[in-house]
């Protein structure tokens, strides 16, 4: 590949390595990012359009750049660190306000943030108690071996979401297809756009059946109480829709399997299930499924770690690398839900953290807790090293988890 330096100097585009990506173990991110981490936190990137920019390691560092006003998300700036699809960068869709920037940001948000407060998530408890009740029995039923991704993590989120956003849930096949390939890091600028577009013709004629007959939901709400025309507000039900279930759904799935491969760990909560909130975060930390990276332009020359990331330079923060740095965390290699794992990157930080994080964690802790107190032999149903990981998506986790008990 031929780097063009762009502002970068020539030793800076010598230096640049691409993205580390290759796992040496299901829940290990690369070595390479622990030693750039140790000895050059600020370190060139080789980005796949031939750009140089930079990678964040450090945790302190990686905080900065989430909060500093002079990085920008704004999507016209964005570069990818790994190849997907290398469309070229183009503004933010309307309503999709995680690749924008104040105040078009903030108006979206505000939008939004009395929707997922913190009481009105604990009031969805009891339902999500409810729908994950059903999933389990429906496991024991048909046991005893399941596919625990499609039979118990997926379904959990996805039927959560299309309620909150009043979305049919019998068409979660079709969203749920759809947002895959959005994620998948192979597909083709068609084939994401594809779906995109499929995505979009179907919010389009949900909302249309929402403007003639409101039910008691967010997308409902937002057509009737907000300023956003209909454009935006398809642009921020695709977003919470997509974002909604693929998230939390591989943290389900793959914190269990994290459990299972660190049996010690599991009789703890076992033992003590006081400690399930604390094993909630310290899964986030230890298992950051945004193994990509957060991404962020300079707007102006900014000095960062030693460094000066010139206006228009891309910096990538490690997400995975910031929640194992030494300097934050006590026990940063190692899983330990009994250490405390405040302050991890796991929903990122600053103004654009993760809105629905209290409703992810609401659904993690009732999720696994309900798999320990039915299953409480639940074991591999396949060698650890048969599990298909997701090192081909954009969000990190399992495609399958065949297990039984």
């Amino acid at each position: 590949m031929t780097i063009d330096t762009g502002t970068a100097s020539r030793q800076e585009a010598a230096d640049a390595r691409s993205l580390p990506m290759s796992h040496e173990c299901p829940f290990t991110p690369p070595a390479e990012l622990g030693r750039l981490r140790a000895e050059e936190p600020v370190s060139p990137l080789a980005y796949p359009d031939g750009s140089v920019g930079w990678l964040v390691t450090d945790h302190t560092l990686a905080k900065a750049v989430l909060t500093d006003g002079r990085f920008s998300a704004r999507g016209e700036l964005q570069r990818s660190p790994v190849p997907y699809g290398l469309a070229e960068p183009e503004p933010a869709r309307p309503g999709g306000f995680i690749f924008m920037d104040p105040p078009d940001h903030t108006r979206y948000r505000k939008h939004l943030t009395g929707q997922f407060t913190v009481r009105r998530m604990k009031v969805l408890e009891a339902r999500i108690e409810e729908i994950t009740d059903q999933r389990l029995a429906a496991m024991r039923k048909n046991g005893p071996t399941a596919e625990l991704v499609g039979d118990f993590a997926l379904p959990i989120p996805s039927l959560v979401i299309c309620e909150l956003l009043g979305v049919p849930y019998e068409d979660h096949d079709f969203f749920q297809r759809n947002s895959s390939s959005i994620f998948d890091l192979g597909q083709s600028v068609e084939e994401i756009q594809q779906a995109f577009g499929a995505l979009v013709g179907y919010l389009a004629e949900l909302l249309g059946r929402k403007r003639a007959r409101p039910t008691d939901d967010l997308l409902s709400n937002l057509a009737a109480g907000s300023d956003l025309n209909d454009e935006e507000l398809i642009g921020v039900a695709l977003l919470l829709l997509v974002a909604g279930h693929e998230t939390t759904a591989n943290m389900i799935a793959l914190g269990t399997f994290a459990l299972l491969r660190h049996p010690e760990q599991l009789q703890l909560l076992r033992d003590d299930p006081s400690l399930m909130d604390n094993a909630v975060e310290e899964l986030l930390r230890y298992l950051s499924i945004m193994h990509v990276g957060l991404v962020r332009a300079a707007l102006e020359d900014v000095e960062l770690g030693g460094r000066t990331v010139k206006a228009g330079e891309v910096v990538t923060v490690s997400v995975s690398a910031a929640n194992r740095d030494p300097q934050k965390f006590d026990l940063p290699e190692e899983l330990s839900i009994t250490t405390p794992a405040n302050g991890h990157l796991a929903f990122g930080h600053g103004i654009h953290q993760c809105l629905g994080q209290q409703l992810a964690r609401i659904e993690m802790r009732i999720a696994y807790k309900g798999l320990l107190r039915e299953f409480p032999g639940l074991r591999l149903a396949v060698p650890a090293d048969e599990v298909p990981m997701r090192s081909d998506m954009s969000i990190y986790g399992v495609h399958r988890l065949p297990v039984t008990w």
